[in-house]
């Protein structure tokens, strides 16, 4: 079978490396918030750019909360995000205390859609939270553009989306602060959960620090209401092995997913977008097509491990269906759930496994249409 993702693939790329860093924390004797933690925060941040920061959370989903917390944001501050999104985007919001509202998404690049936001704004709104969805860049300028016209802060999640571009510009940097999970299926991911935020403001980051341990300041006195998120140094130094491999890996995920496009470009399926201007970071790789099911199990059934990403929109799960402001006008998000199917993505695929893929999706139209 070849796995839709497979993490362990990621270690062995880079098992060396990453055994010598497990080994290097486990004889330091300091486990959690040391050295290790320290240095990724540093090279992290580093990689988007000299003028930000980067605190070490426990998983994504804190990173969503913190960064609402740290604004300031609670009960009552609704927060804009899609529904076609990972379940977490939305927990997360839910976890700072404040109110998710749905908008639709664009169709072409699956993200939010600038003008459904639009329509989403109200007088209890306080945040726009755009998610990158599998690598791919939002219209950023456009969103920014609608924050500063109703002065709402933007928190960019950017768990699918690690080192993705726009214009050259990484994405995570264009609000001023922004939330990455760490979880080992995403293009920067450790081998247990992990979470980082990176911050423009060293006040802001400063602040995070302190939220995710209780909210202490140097003397260990809880001076505001805080979490207990802290990134551990096993996951912080494998994450810098793998960090230091991102960029490469990026580029071999953009190139399996150019073989796709280029192979099925004459199917009546629907393919992802790679824009000349922006960077994809090919999280997933997710087509759409009307016979969604049929040809997921005729692809499984060579044993291909294709899946759904999502099964789902938040808004249909029963923990938030029919409660949530904007989920009875989400027309684009409910259609490209009924033709949405990922096929297997990740750097280590093989020449061999890539051609499997190829063609047996292309077998299916030939045998089936």
């Amino acid at each position: 079978m070849i796995p839709f993702g497979d993490p362990s693939a990621s270690y062995q790329a880079h098992k060396s490396d990453i055994d010598q860093a497990i080994k290097r924390v486990l004889d330091s004797g300091w486990y959690v918030l040391g050295t290790e933690v320290d240095a990724f925060e540093k090279e992290f941040a580093s990689f988007h750019g000299k003028d930000f920061h980067a605190v070490g959370v426990g998983n994504g989903t804190d990173a969503i909360a913190l960064c609402l917390r740290g604004l300031g944001l609670g009960s009552g501050d609704e927060v804009i995000t899609p529904s076609h999104t990972a379940v977490a985007t939305v927990a997360g919001i839910e976890q700072a205390g404040c109110t998710p509202v749905f908008a639709d998404i664009d169709p072409n690049t699956r993200c939010i859609s600038p003008m459904s936001i639009e329509e989403r704004v109200s007088t209890n709104t306080r945040a726009i939270m755009p998610v990158h969805i599998y690598g791919q860049p939002a219209e950023m300028h456009k969103i920014l553009e609608i924050a500063q016209a109703y002065n709402l802060a933007v928190v960019e999640d950017c768990s699918q989306s690690h080192g993705a571009e726009i214009n050259g510009q990484k994405v995570g940097t264009f609000a001023d602060i922004s939330a990455y999970s760490c979880y080992p299926t995403k293009n920067l991911g450790g081998t247990g959960d992990g979470g980082v935020i990176l911050c423009r403001s060293k006040e802001f980051t400063e602040k995070i620090e302190s939220l995710r341990q209780y909210g202490w300041n140097e003397a260990r006195e809880s001076i505001i209401p805080g979490f207990n998120s802290r990134l551990d140094e096993l996951q912080a130094a494998i994450l810098r092995v793998k960090l230091h491999h991102l960029a490469d890996d990026n580029a071999k995920r953009r190139a399996i997913a150019l073989r796709f496009n280029q192979a099925f470009q004459d199917l009546p399926i629907t393919l992802p977008t790679l824009s000349e201007n922006e960077l994809h970071a090919m999280h997933l790789y997710v087509i759409e097509y009307d016979r969604r099911n049929e040809l997921m199990e005729y692809i499984r059934s060579h044993q291909i491990g294709a899946s759904l990403h999502y099964p789902l929109p938040v808004h249909q799960h029963a923990a938030y269906a029919n409660r949530i402001r904007g989920c009875e006008n989400l027309q684009v998000t409910n259609q490209f759930y009924q033709k949405n199917l990922t096929l297997p993505m990740y750097p280590e695929l093989s020449n061999e496994a890539v051609e499997h893929i190829i063609s047996t999706v292309q077998n299916w139209f030939r045998e089936k249409n």
